[in-house]
This record gives C-alpha cells, sequence and structure tokens, in this order.
C-alpha cells in the first residue's frame, strides 16, 4: 500500500483511468464484433455504417489514450481488409 499522499492520490486516479479505460475498450470491441458479424453474414447493406461506427469508436479511444495510434490504425486496417475482400469476392 502507498505511504505517501502522493502515491495515494495516485492509486485513486489510476483506478479511475482503469474503470474508463475498460468501459471504452468493452464498447470498442461491441462495435468491432458486430462488422465482423456483419461481415461474416455477407450482409453488405449494413457493412459500410457498421465500418463508419467502428473506425469512429476505435478513434476515439485513441484519442482518449485506450490505444497506441499504431493499435488502431492497424485495427481499422485490418477491418478494411476483410471488407473488402468481402466485396471482391460477390
Amino acid at each position: 500500500m502507498a505511504n505517501h499522499k502522493s502515491a495515494l492520490k495516485r492509486v485513486k486516479q489510476n483506478e479511475k483511468k482503469n474503470i474508463r479505460n475498460k468501459a471504452i475498450k468493452s464498447y470498442t470491441k461491441t462495435a468491432i464484433k458486430k462488422l465482423l458479424i456483419a461481415i461474416e453474414q455477407k450482409n453488405t447493406e449494413n457493412i459500410d455504417s457498421l465500418f463508419s461506427e467502428a473506425t469512429k469508436i476505435v478513434y476515439k479511444a485513441k484519442s482518449k489514450g485506450v490505444y497506441h495510434k499504431k493499435n488502431a490504425s492497424r485495427k481499422i486496417s485490418r477491418l478494411a481488409l476483410r471488407i473488402n475482400n468481402l466485396k471482391s469476392s460477390l
């Protein structure tokens, strides 16, 4: 346990940030999962709107510091690759 006042404050701040980051990661994963389900079902009319929603959420998480900028770009790139492969196969 922390002994100094500043260390106690840091523990409280870390707990708050941990809760916020968990929530952001959770709804980011949910948005990505919705898009992946639509891709698996080959539901082409919803894919574009789900992709734009997922990218917006991932980039917002990046700006909050939850994801590193390259990690966010990699996530979006892999989703775009799957969508392009689906569209080219149809």
